[in-house]
């Protein structure tokens, strides 16, 4: 059983390195905009009306405003020619004898010319006109193990399959698992556990995504499918391209075809990318659709990538390039031995996965925020268009993906059913049991159409994958729902809970670091019922209720230029564990400002954002900043809370979505300003989701430095100057600056102050004191 928890291991940490409905078009649904601007799709070589067709040694596969061409010489220059004969595009053949066409106009006639060869004509589709008909996925076959699935343009997705028994003694619950990481990588057996596969028959067939594997011990069908470009599936890879999407739509409707589906309605599960892939497929209606799990996922491409305008070249570019890699031939490892074993689709497939985008340098040359490019990627502003339940997990100090999740919560204004939970932690704390519990009573009820329960063969491995993904046992929560007769019972009362559960100090029971809250509040939805609290900067370090009074103190700070690249961890460490070797250090004298309130009186529960208000002024004309918000505890401990981020030329706030507790920084070219040196100016810092109580005694603490310093994976591009920069923060009456918090009320803390070490996600250090240094005048 050890091999069955180290499995569901390995597969957690490889997670670390769309028919539209009749009242929009899926155009729109797709880009925001009312007209076909992407990628995909099916679009035969079907000649002209009476005019001549043309064949070449090269092959062509005309798409959705795409053209793809394989088999050409390598070096060969190819061109593709309107029904005018007129030059529209041009590209080179790459050593696999392959090029993609990307942005062709939809329409008829289009031709493709080598300097001695042409081929077509081709018809190339628009994006509302791209939808096959019903019986295009009836008529895809899928069977347990290795399959692949067609597309609306004709390209194949390798898909692998489970099932919790033979087809015949379906129909089974089903969900897919969509990403470009390897979900169709075919499932090997785990252990020597051949007696136990009649019970749980995924023991002798696992599939590579974790949430596969636990969707199928639960009793699920499980369909893990490669995006294109990806693994054996064909085509080529962009990031979230509406082709991307269009196939995620496909990918529904042709498993929910299938026979053995119950009620020929799936669901989607997934952590990380593959949760984050929901978010966008969800956005295009398949109807048969039943449901959504997204867990740990991202808010925005943009906030993760550049968070407050800073290039995050730490995780959120290793990432990138990682997925970029492996989108290569033959670069996720496993293809090759499907070709090797007679998979001549696989090996076709391969000849195209180089013309993949290059998203690294996409995201180099997008340094602002822009509708066209990075808006189709920004999930909270479109995430109010799913219409199925949703069921949406999230670690504030997620070291991967980031806080910025938070923006998503209060969106999902179309979602019948939203159940949302958030707590302190890291990455994979989704698998958590906290979580996996409620996962498998939404899934339950929204996909399986059953009463929840977990059955006692689960219930007995669960400790021992527990203990691979989070080095403790752990047990699953009890079932729930164990007194309701029916479906509709359950269901009722499910739905009539709270929307928004938060879960306070994960980590904080024994044993010590496991993703267990020591208590946890439920709410109607998101944002809770807070107090926004405003304590001011003071001239002496503190931290009051009361504007200072000072005409014109100041304290200043130094850019710290190594910053960006200090993580936290200590060499060796692993965030992952339950109590990580942390090296978070002090901050530097003369290279942060730091503030404090007095003792507490009581204790005081924070969940929601907050707002970091500050007067700014510099010898040069930008400033990289970073707010952290941390409790110092009456044992003499430091705990971390959260950080905000902002580059200070991208301070201008869009007032129609901010508020007291939330600056919106639009982050665009045209709202971009650098600082004029010498003079003062507001700079609002968000800072994003975090739950926390500070315990009567503690004091709060807000610091501002230079970005680094607070996070295990991400690292912060740095803006350089010709010389040294100074950063001054007004704390005067004509100046002021301070933090506003989201204090919630009549809580009653259950629990007494947690050790430290011991919150997941929050780095605990020894405190001790710090003195601002005046500015000179």
């Amino acid at each position: 059983m050890r091999r069955l928890a180290l499995a569901l291991f390995v597969s957690v940490a490889a997670l670390s390195v769309a028919a539209c409905g009749d009242d929009e078009p899926l155009g729109q649904a797709l880009t925001g905009s009312g007209g076909a601007s992407g990628a995909g799709g099916d679009g035969g070589a079907a000649g002209s009306a009476g005019g001549p067709t043309y064949t070449a040694s090269f092959k062509v596969q005309p798409s959705v405003e795409q053209i793809f061409v394989t088999h050409a010489k390598e070096g060969t220059t190819l061109g593709v020619y309107d029904d005018a004969d007129k030059l529209v595009a041009e590209g080179t053949a790459d050593k696999w004898g392959s090029y993609v066409f990307r942005n062709v106009t939809p329409g008829d006639g289009y031709l493709v010319k080598s300097s001695d060869e042409k081929s077509g004509p081709y018809t190339v589709m628009s994006i509302d006109g791209s939808k096959p008909s019903q019986d295009f996925y009836d008529s895809q076959q899928l069977v347990a193990g290795s399959n692949y699935l067609t597309m609306r343009d004709g390209t194949q997705l390798a898909a692998y399959i489970t099932l919790p028994g033979p087809p015949e003694k379906g129909p089974y619950p089903t969900v897919v698992n969509y990403s470009g990481y390897d979900p169709a990588k075919p499932g090997e057996p785990i252990g020597d556990y051949q007696s136990l596969c009649g019970t749980l028959p995924v023991l002798c067939d696992a599939p590579s995504d974790p949430s596969a594997l636990i969707a199928a011990l639960m009793g699920y069908a499980t369909v893990g499918v490669n995006m294109r470009g990806t693994g054996c599936s064909g085509g080529a890879y962009d990031f979230f391209e509406p082709l991307q999407l269009l196939d995620g739509y496909d990918v529904i409707e042709t498993v929910a075809a299938q026979s053995w589906v119950k009620g020929h309605k799936v669901g989607m599960t997934g952590l990380s990318y593959p949760g984050i892939t929901q978010l966008f497929v969800a956005k295009t209606h398949p109807p048969s659709l039943a449901a959504i799990t997204p867990l740990s996922v991202i808010g925005s491409t943009h906030t993760t990538l550049l968070p407050g305008g800073i290039l995050n070249n730490g995780f959120a570019l290793s990432w990138a390039q990682n997925v970029l890699d492996k989108a290569g031939p033959y670069k996720q490892g496993w293809e090759q031995a499907q070709v090797d074993a007679g998979d001549t689709v696989c090996e076709e497939n391969q000849l195209l996965h180089d013309q993949r985008v290059d998203i690294i340098q996409k995201a180099k040359d997008t340094p602002f925020y822009t509708d066209d490019v990075v808006g189709p990627l920004n999930p909270t502003l479109f995430v109010d268009q799913i219409d199925v339940p949703v069921f949406l997990a999230g670690a504030w100090q997620d070291e991967q993906t980031g806080p910025f999740f938070v923006t998503l919560l209060d969106r999902f204004k179309n979602a019948p059913v939203v159940k949302l939970t958030v707590y302190n932690g890291v990455h994979p704390d989704g698998f958590a049991p906290q979580v996996l519990g409620e996962w498998k009573n939404f899934l339950d009820i929204y996909v399986a159409g059953e009463i929840p329960s977990i059955s006692p063969a689960v219930r007995t491995l669960a400790p021992l994958l527990f203990k691979e993904i989070f080095k403790v046992e752990l047990d699953l929560p009890d079932d729930r729902f164990t007194d309701a007769k029916t479906l509709e019972e359950a269901r009722t009362a499910y739905e009539k809970e709270p929307s928004l559960r938060a879960i306070f100090e994960d980590g904080a029971k024994d044993p010590l670091g496991a993703p267990l809250g020591n208590f946890q509040e439920t709410f109607a939805s998101w944002p809770p019922p807070v107090t926004a609290t405003r304590y001011y900067f003071e001239p002496d370090g503190s931290l009051g209720s009361a504007a200072p009074t000072d005409a014109t103190a100041a304290v200043s700070f130094a850019l710290d230029p190594g910053a960006g690249e200090r993580g936290i961890l200590a060499p060796g460490a692993n965030v992952w564990d339950p109590l990580p070797n942390y090296a978070w250090p002090e901050p530097e004298a003369g290279k942060a400002v730091v503030f404090e309130t007095a003792p507490l009186t009581q204790d005081v529960v924070m969940l929601g954002t907050a707002s970091v208000d500050l007067s700014l002024k510099s010898n040069v004309d930008d400033a990289d900043l970073e707010v952290n918000l941390t409790e110092v505890r009456p044992d003499g401990k430091e705990m971390y809370v959260q950080s905000g981020w902002l580059r200070a030329s991208h301070r201008a706030v869009t007032d129609s979505a901010s508020n007291e507790l939330w600056p919106e920084h639009p982050f665009t070219e045209a709202a971009a300003a650098p600082l004029t040196p010498g003079e003062w100016t507001e700079a609002r810092i968000a800072v994003p989701g975090f739950s926390h109580v500070f315990r009567a005694g503690s004091r709060i603490r807000v610091g501002v430095d230079t970005p680094g310093d607070s996070r295990a994976e991400w690292r912060f591009a740095l803006k350089t100057f010709a010389s040294a920069a100074e950063h001054t923060i007004g704390v005067s009456s004509a100046h002021p600056s301070s933090v506003v918090l989201p204090v919630l009320s009549g809580i009653t803390v259950p629990t007494p102050l947690p050790p430290c070490p011991s919150l997941r996600g929050q780095q605990c250090r020894d405190y001790v004191p710090f003195t601002n240094q005046a500015a000179t005048p």
